[in-house]
C-alpha cells in the first residue's frame, strides 16, 4: 500500500466515548504531510521530509508512565519506579475527560497492526489529535491493505491528545503529562506530551507483557537482520549505542531496527512497520541508509535548520540531543520481505562504555550473557548536565527497562533457554571509548566495530586465540580481520595501565551494586556471570 492511497470509508468513535468528532480516517502519508504544513505545525526540509517540533517533551517521560493495577496485572507486573501502578477508577475518569476533550474536534484515526508474523498479529486503532502524530503511526505501525479495513476489529486502542493537560491533584498523575496502559480495557492513553515515541513505546510495553505471558514468545528491544545464508543476527542496545546503525548492513537484509519477538518456533519477527532513528551527528558517509531514508514521507523531530535554509543541521542539538526521524521500513532498500527471520545464530549486546573499560568485542558464556542482559549497561557521557565531569553508568534491565512490565529475570531466563536451544553465540560489543574514558580517550571507530561484527557473523572469530578479561571474565579475541590488534585489549590502549585496572574494578563494583536488586531472583548460572571485584 503506497502513501497516496485514499480511503473513502468513514467511521464513528462513539464506542470510544468520542462524540461528534470530525473523523479523518486512514489518511495517506501525503495527506497528513499536507495538513501539517497547512496548519503551520510543520515545515518541509530540503529532501522533502516533514519536520515538526514535539513541544515541551522531546523524549519519553518514564516517571509519568503508569500501568493500571487490576486483576490481569496485579500479580504479574514487577511494580516499582519503572512500572508505576494506577488506580482503575482514576483511569476511567481520566479517560472520560480525554475523550470528552476530543469530542467535537477534528481527530485523525488510523487502523494498523503490530507483529509482522501473522500468528501473533495484534490490531491497533490509533486516535490522534494532530496529523503529524498520525503520520508517525503510519510510519511505525504495520499498514493493512485496504481490503482488510472493512472488517477491521481493533484489539488495542491508542488515544493521544498532546494538548490535554491532566490536573495531578484530581487525576492521580504526577504532573500534567501521562502515558497509561490499561490491560483490561486494552487502551494506551497519552496526554500532555507531543513526543511521538510515547505511542510506539506504549504498544511495545503492552507486547512485552502479552507475548511472554500468553504467547510463549520473548519480546526484545533489539534490531535484527538476516545474512545471505539465512542466519539471523539480533542486536540489543540502549539508545545511542548503535543498534539502528549497526543493523543497517549492506551485506544483510534488515528485519527491523528496534522491537522484535522470538517465537517458540525459533523465528524472529519485527513488531513494527518502520524505523525511528536518532539523527544526532548524522552523515551520509557513516549512516547512508538512514540518511537516504529522510525523504518525502519521513517525519523529522526537533531538528534545527542551517540559517536561512531548510537544510537540517544534524550537529545542532539546541532543542535536544534526542533528534529523531521516523520513516516506513520501505525507505530502506535492503529489507527482509515479510520482516521475519529464521535460525538466529548471533546476538550482539551493544554498549557505549564511556569509561573506556570494556573490550570492543568479547564472547560471553550463557551465564555471562544472562548477567549482562539483566544489567543492560551503557554509560552516558559527561557534559549532559551542568557540573557533570565523569561518565555516568546507565543500567536498564534487558536493554529496555522502561518498557518491561515483568521482572527482568523472567525475560533473561527465556533468553538463556532460547540461546541454548538454538546454539546462539553471544557477543558484547563496546561502541564507546578506547584509550581512556570520555574526555581522555576516543570513540571507537565505526568501521572497526562493523569489521568486528562482520568477523563474528562470518565465523572468523571461531578459531582465534581468546584471553579472559581480568575483572569481567569475558573472552577477548586476540586478533580480528581488519581491526588493529592493539585495540582488542583495552588495557593496552591506556597510557596508564594501572589506572585502567583501578577504573575497571570501580566499574565492576557499579555492576554489582546495580545487580544487587536482582540477586534473589537469579539462578546460580546467572550469578556466576558477574565480574570479579575481589
Amino acid at each position: 500500500m503506497d502513501s497516496h492511497t485514499v480511503f473513502s470509508q468513514s467511521i464513528s468513535l462513539n464506542d470510544l466515548g468520542i462524540e461528534n468528532a470530525k473523523v479523518r480516517y486512514q489518511l495517506s502519508a501525503d495527506e497528513l504531510h499536507a495538513i501539517t504544513l497547512q496548519s503551520g505545525q510543520g515545515v518541509e526540509n530540503s529532501t522533502g521530509a516533514l519536520a515538526i517540533n514535539t513541544g515541551e517533551f522531546t523524549g519519553r517521560s518514564p516517571q509519568d508512565r503508569f500501568i493500571v493495577k487490576d486483576s490481569i496485572t496485579e500479580d504479574k507486573v514487577w511494580w516499582g519506579n519503572v512500572n508505576i501502578p494506577f488506580d482503575p477508577t482514576a483511569f476511567e475518569k481520566l479517560y472520560n475527560k480525554v475523550t470528552q476533550f476530543l469530542s467535537n474536534k477534528e481527530v485523525f484515526v488510523r487502523d494498523s497492526y503490530v507483529c509482522s508474523d501473522p500468528n501473533y498479529r495484534l490490531n491497533v486503532r490509533v486516535v490522534t489529535e494532530t496529523a503529524w502524530s498520525n503520520l508517525f503511526c503510519y510510519n511505525m505501525f504495520l499498514r493493512p491493505e485496504e481490503s482488510e479495513l472493512a472488517n477491521f476489529t481493533p484489539e488495542w486502542t491508542v488515544v493521544c491528545a498532546p494538548s490535554f493537560m491532566a490536573d495531578p491533584a484530581v487525576d492521580g498523575t504526577r504532573q500534567s503529562n501521562f502515558a497509561i496502559l490499561d490491560f483490561t480495557k486494552k487502551i494506551a492513553l497519552i496526554g500532555g506530551t507531543g513526543y511521538t515515541g510515547e505511542m510506539k513505546k506504549g504498544i511495545f510495553s503492552a507486547l512485552n507483557f502479552i507475548l511472554p505471558v500468553f504467547e510463549n514468545t520473548l519480546p526484545m528491544h533489539c534490531s535484527a537482520n538476516v545474512g545471505e545464508a539465512g542466519d539471523t543476527a539480533i542486536f540489543f542496545g540502549l539508545s545511542g549505542t548503535g543498534k539502528t546503525t549497526l543493523s543497517a548492513d549492506p551485506a544483510r537484509k534488515l528485519i527491523g531496527d528496534d522491537e522484535h519477538g522470538w517465537t517458540a518456533e525459533n523465528t524472529v519477527f519485527n513488531f513494527e512497520g518502520g524505523c525511528y532513528a536518532k539523527v544526532i551527528n548524522l552523515t551520509e558517509e557513516n549512516e547512508p541508509d538512514i540518511f537516504r531514508a529522510i525523504k518525502k514521507g519521513a517525519l523529522l523531530e526537533n531538528v534545527v535548520f542551517k540559517p536561512g535554509t531548510n537544510e537540517v543541521d544534524y550537529d545542532d542539538v539546541s532543542i535536544t540531543q534526542n533528534t529523531r526521524v521516523s520513516y516506513p521500513i520501505t525507505h530502506i532498500d535492503n529489507i527482509q520481505p515479510g520482516s521475519i527471520g529464521h535460525n538466529p545464530k548471533n546476538i550482539f549486546f551493544l554498549t557505549a562504555d564511556s569509561f573506556g573499560i570494556l573490550p570492543p568485542i568479547s564472547k560471553l558464556t550463557p551465564g555471562q550473557a544472562a548477567y549482562h542482559f539483566i544489567s543492560g549497561y551503557t554509560a552516558k557521557v559527561a557534559g549532559t548536565e551542568a557540573g557533570v565531569t565523569e561518565p555516568q553508568p546507565n543500567f536498564s534491565a534487558c536493554f529496555g527497562a522502561p518498557f518491561m512490565p515483568l521482572h527482568p529475570t523472567r525475560y533473561a531466563e527465556m533468553l538463556t533457554k532460547k540461546m541454548k536451544d538454538a546454539d546462539v553465540k553471544v557477543w558484547l560489543i563496546n561502541t564507546g571509548w578506547t584509550g581512556g574514558a570520555y574526555g581522555t580517550g576516543t570513540r571507537m571507530k565505526l568501521k572497526y566495530t562493523r569489521a568486528m561484527i562482520t568477523a563474528a557473523l562470518n565465523g572468523e572469530l571461531d578459531n582465534v586465540e581468546y584471553k579472559n578479561h581480568a575483572v569481567f571474565g569475558i573472552a577477548k579475541p586476540q586478533s580480528c580481520p581488519n581491526v588493529p590488534t592493539e585495540i582488542l585489549n583495552p588495557r593496552n590502549t591506556w597510557e596508564d595501565p594501572e589506572l585502567y585496572d583501578k577504573k575497571a574494578l570501580e566499574l565492576a563494583q557499579k555492576f554489582k551494586a546495580n545487580f544487587a536488586k536482582f540477586e534473589e531472583f537469579a539462578n546460580a548460572e546467572i550469578l556466576a556471570g558477574a565480574p570479579i571485584t575481589e
